[in-house]
């Protein structure tokens, strides 16, 4: 009995052999074809929504804007559609500023279309980031509202509120007075002339006497002597005004967003309680005065989302603050370093290795976080590459001895006196700056002590105090905000 599978069992298995190849080969092909998708996130704020697509190789992206409703539509090469990539959708939160929904589809073999929906008017940019300490290949979507908020006007309206008035009257002068904030001769002859009218005695005024004008009537420049039209670095100290001054704290809490900053052996993020301690401060500041004048805190972000170091720096100068105070928490590999820290601006080398290594770290916040660098303004770049002046420094150092004298009432002090190092956030050549480092996360014990809200609120406490310390004896420039 002859075998009739013999003859044809050989070609059939050479068959299936070649065939399972073949299948084999194109599911190779049809994976290689498609980036593989290792995370997507969604970082919402007023100043601006971030999305994330991080991919194990690089994107590529065309996006257009969609009128009314307004709509983002974004078609991303290389990319299958997959869970990972329809979990967007989740992530949009009703709050969120900018975004009203995501929807993704397969637009054609190989081409991923988001399409976003939008809440108002964006101006938007998409770009890529190269592959960064913990995060490979990301494809970014920042979009920022074409008609966004005034801060300073924000801040005055804030304060009229807590004062029980109408902000109408003076929205459209903050509003003025927000776009001159960096050549304030204008700004300040006008709050100077305001702080004269309003002046009961001659003693109460620390600037060159001037007639008072009638209220109905505009200020008769000539013939009569004309108000100081610019400031002198440092006015007078004298006796505190009856005017309602406005002296704004601007708090730079680090990272943020897609920069967790250090994270210590259990997992906390430098991100995360740095803004608590920041928000814990702010409360405080705003209820606080020095020598009778209201003082408002300006937060370079109130919610986990990142900021550029650029983009802190310009955001304090817009609302003119008076201090500049940036907190952070310390890593380094020994985990045993233990305590606080404040540094200020060194023009030349770091005062130790440690400032050394802390300020290069600080620095690389903006490659974590990701900076499109295609739209970095040049006028801010040239701003904080200027080197701070004498007088800055010298401010800065004041208000850093000041708040360390506060500080060690808290918990140990990693160094007793101001640090310095070239930290790029401080570089502020108008205002005193200096970067608080509040504990070293890296170290279990004082980890712990981060997340304590008890420790927190003593670190806040010491910090205001530390910051009326230095008012008291260095008072604010005169870039009088009147109220």
């Amino acid at each position: 009995m002859t075998d009739r599978r013999s003859p044809t069992a050989p070609a059939r298995r050479r068959l299936l052999l070649q065939g399972g190849s073949l299948v084999l080969l194109l599911g190779s092909h049809h994976f290689a074809r498609g980036a593989g998708i290792v995370a997507v996130r969604l970082w919402p704020a007023e100043d601006y929504t971030r999305v994330t697509i991080e991919s194990d190789t690089a994107l590529k992206a065309t996006h257009r804007m969609v009128g009314s409703p307004p709509r983002l539509a974004v078609d991303i090469d290389g990319l299958d559609l997959n869970p990972t990539l329809r979990e967007l959708v989740a992530k949009v939160r009703s709050d969120d500023p900018n975004i009203a929904g995501i929807r993704v589809g397969q637009n054609a073999p190989g081409v991923v279309r988001l399409v976003i929906d939008l809440k108002h008017e964006i101006k938007p940019q998409v770009f890529t980031l190269a592959p960064v300490a913990a995060y490979k290949h990301r494809l970014v979507f920042d979009l920022f509202p074409a008609n966004p908020p005034d801060p300073l006007e924000q801040l005055i309206a804030e304060r009229m509120k807590d004062l029980g008035a109408s902000p109408a009257p003076d929205a459209a002068t903050a509003r003025a007075d927000a776009a001159a904030v960096d050549s304030l001769g204008d700004l300040i002859a006008r709050q100077f002339e305001r702080s004269n009218a309003m002046a009961r005695k001659p003693s109460d005024s620390t600037v060159a006497r001037a007639p008072t004008p009638p209220p109905a009537a505009a200020p008769a420049r000539p013939g009569s002597p004309p108000p100081v039209a610019r400031a002198p670095a440092r006015p007078p100290v004298q006796a505190p005004s009856s005017t309602d001054r406005l002296i704004i704290v601007a708090l730079d809490p680090g990272h943020g967003g897609e920069d967790p900053g250090a994270i210590g052996p259990g997992g906390t993020r430098e991100k995360d309680v740095v803004l608590q301690v920041a928000l814990k401060l702010r409360d405080r500041i705003n209820n606080s005065t020095v020598g009778g004048s209201p003082m408002r805190a300006f937060l370079t972000r109130d919610a986990d989302f990142f900021v550029p170091l650029n983009v802190r720096v310009e955001k304090a100068r817009r609302v003119g603050a008076d201090l500049f105070v940036s907190i952070h928490a310390d890593a380094v590999p020994h985990p045993n370093a233990s305590g606080a820290s404040v540094y200020a601006l060194s023009e030349r080398g770091a005062s130790s290795t440690t400032a050394r290594w802390l300020a290069q770290n600080e620095n690389d916040a903006d490659r974590v976080g990701g900076v499109n660098l295609g739209v970095r303004d040049s006028l801010v770049q040239r701003a904080l590459l200027d080197m701070s002046t004498t007088a800055q420094i010298r401010d800065s150092l004041l208000l850093g001895d000041s708040l360390l004298s506060q500080i060690k009432g808290v918990g140990r002090l990693h160094k007793p006196k101001v640090e310095r190092a070239n930290f790029a956030v401080l570089r502020q050549p108008d205002i005193p700056s200096i970067l608080v480092e509040t504990a070293f996360i890296s170290n279990p014990e004082e980890e712990t002590k981060l997340r304590s809200e008890t420790y927190q609120n003593n670190l806040a406490n010491a910090l205001i105090n530390g910051i009326q310390k230095y008012f008291a004896a260095n008072p604010p420039m005169a870039r009088n905000r009147q109220i």
